[in-house]
């Protein structure tokens, strides 16, 4: 079976990681249960986002699986649960505040980044912002609620989605006590211009989610060995097979 089918099949909602368009955050009003309602503009040159938009639809602003409560011709509607708020950037978000925005998978679309839950892990804090000839490089360490352990998951090489955006990992680093860490992107000359990431300097936040097949991968592995078939000598032999085959494929040093 393809393999993208089967990650799909944890979720019945996509995304690719390609952004559409960016919109700008029009009103914020905070809810008695401590949530947020957004209203996001679309401009006319964004106009695929909202006309084929319905009510519950879900969207990835910055990175983050929301649900359309309303829209009209130029506005659409979600609304931030407080659990939302405690794992994203988004209650940063200000009027005029420019978000990536992408919708739902549809079918027949162009696979052309990675599968994307739209569940963000945690944030990450800008660290590095420079360009490099007509690229703009980034490192991001990430931090806060769900930060811990995260950077198990994100290899050199390796997709990680960042605002909502598809990035390839060009390097890793900094990993020490647990809980450190830091990786950088590099961003080409055509994304700066379509993704709100690349405005971002050094002290700003982003949403950060990791490629999910990491987390399956761990998952099936720890169930197998938590189950009683394996001992913790075979565990730890496992560990050092895994850890000669990162070093030889160049991951790890």
């Amino acid at each position: 079976m393809n393999s993208l089918l089967v990650i799909a099949s944890y979720s019945s909602i996509m995304f690719t990681g390609i952004i559409e368009a960016i919109g700008t955050v029009e009103t914020i009003t905070p809810t008695p249960d401590e949530g947020t309602v957004l209203v996001i503009h679309s401009p006319p040159p964004m106009s695929p986002i909202l006309t084929d938009m319905h009510l519950g639809d879900s969207i990835s602003v910055n990175g983050t699986c929301l649900t359309v409560t309303a829209f009209d011709a130029k506005n659409f509607t979600v609304g931030l649960a407080p659990e939302t708020l405690r794992r994203t950037n988004l209650g940063l978000l200000i009027a005029g505040s420019p978000v990536n925005l992408e919708r739902a998978v549809g079918g027949g679309v162009r696979f052309g980044g990675h599968y994307v839950q739209g569940h963000v892990d945690c944030v990450a804090e800008v660290v590095m912002a420079e360009m490099d000839g007509e690229s703009r490089r980034m490192r991001f360490a990430p931090k806060g609620v769900g930060s811990e352990s995260i950077m198990k998951y994100i290899v050199e090489k390796g997709f990680v989605c960042v605002d909502g955006a598809s990035l390839t990992v060009t390097k890793v680093g900094g990993e020490g006590e647990e809980g450190e860490g830091w990786f950088e992107v590099m961003l080409v000359a055509y994304t700066q211009e379509k993704i709100v990431t690349a405005r971002k300097g050094v002290g700003e936040t982003v949403n950060l989610e990791v490629d999910l097949m990491g987390k399956l991968v761990e998952r099936q592995i720890m169930a197998h060995l938590e189950g009683g078939a394996a001992t913790k000598a075979i565990e730890a032999i496992v560990e050092r097979v895994v850890e000669r085959k990162l070093k030889e494929a160049g991951v790890l040093k």
